[in-house]
């Protein structure tokens, strides 16, 4: 939470994004009216709930927080609706998970600020029309696709956060070691956010284990030898892979001579389950290009064999040339 910028002129990266709640911002403010509903969609890391937390400090308004697999029924989403405040915010973390009881109870409360609340059962039961307060509803999802379409359509912005350039993971390490009160070398810092994946919260992982090592083997001081070494040592590589990742590289290549292979039978032979695998490693090797999944099965692609420092087959002896880079 230290790490965690306080408002959207501390935040780094993202620029079309902040461009847009801006402005979207600056005429909720003049009118004097709450935002429109706000969803925030992408991988896990990149700043989605940073953003959330942030806009309402923009607006000067309280935000409550709440999160998608916590809600089972409508009735545990009453709570939330009746105690918002005028012009204040909702956040649902993995907003995707909802049930779909619950989505559909947003409906009216997103669109006309009211909820119908059941009272009692049978053919003495009534209903009981409950005016909310005008509220803003940020959601934010990494699979925006499992959102239903009357619920996803009811979000005036809709927003997609990617991943971040080396520059500003730089600068973000850099910014950030500032506040753990660390002194990180500017080459230090490029390698941290080098093997950051893009992702903010993996490079600040990094420098959180770069800050420890230092303290425990040095002087404290981050050096650019100390984070490689740090780095090192957790099996962290120059491209930010992991001992998984190359382990499920070097079985590809090794058993399945580099494709195709179906994901159980990788999964069997690493011992390792196929959501781990497909949840957790396959995304960062499919961004860098070094594994191709296709309806045949995974491949390797040739970068996978410059990184490992292993001879790829010549043509004609697999169907990595299908694959080659360019």
């Amino acid at each position: 939470m230290a790490l965690r910028p306080k408002r959207i002129a501390d935040m780094i990266g993202q620029q079309e994004v902040i461009d847009v709640l801006r402005i979207a911002i600056d005429a909720a403010r003049k009118r004097e009216q709450p935002l429109g509903h706000i969803l925030f969609d992408g991988p896990p890391g990149l700043g989605k709930t940073t953003f959330a937390t942030c806009i309402p400090r923009e607006m000067g308004v309280s935000v409550q927080m709440a999160s998608g697999p916590a809600l089972k029924a409508p009735k545990d989403i009453i709570p939330y609706l009746t105690n918002l405040e005028q012009n204040s915010v909702l956040f649902v973390d993995e907003i995707h998970r909802l049930p779909k009881a619950v989505e559909e109870y947003l409906y009216t409360a997103m669109e006309d600020f009211r909820i119908d609340i059941v009272l009692g059962e049978g053919v003495s039961a009534r209903t009981l029309n409950l005016q909310l307060k005008p509220f803003t509803l940020i959601g934010a999802t990494t699979r925006a696709g499992m959102l239903s379409g009357p619920l996803r359509d009811r979000f005036q912005i809709r927003q997609h956060l990617g991943f971040y350039a080396l520059t500003e993971l730089q600068e973000i390490v850099t910014r950030n070691s500032q506040k753990l009160a660390v002194e990180v070398e500017l080459p230090a810092a490029t390698e941290i956010a080098r093997r950051g994946r893009g992702t903010p919260r993996i490079a600040n992982n990094r420098l959180l284990w770069v800050r420890d090592y230092a303290m425990a083997k040095s002087d404290g001081r981050v050096t650019f030898d100390i984070a490689c070494n740090a780095m090192d040592m957790t099996g962290i590589d120059a491209l930010g892979l992991d001992k998984l990742d190359r382990r499920y590289l070097e079985t590809l290549i090794r058993v399945f001579s580099g494709g195709p292979a179906g994901i159980e039978a990788i999964a069997h032979t690493m011992n390792v389950s196929a959501d781990t695998l497909v949840d957790e490693v396959e995304p960062f090797l499919l961004r860098s290009e070094m594994i191709v999944r296709s309806s045949r099965g995974r491949f390797v692609t040739h970068r996978a064999f410059e990184h490992l420092k292993i001879a790829a087959p010549a043509d004609g002896e697999s169907d990595l040339p299908l694959f080659k880079q360019s």
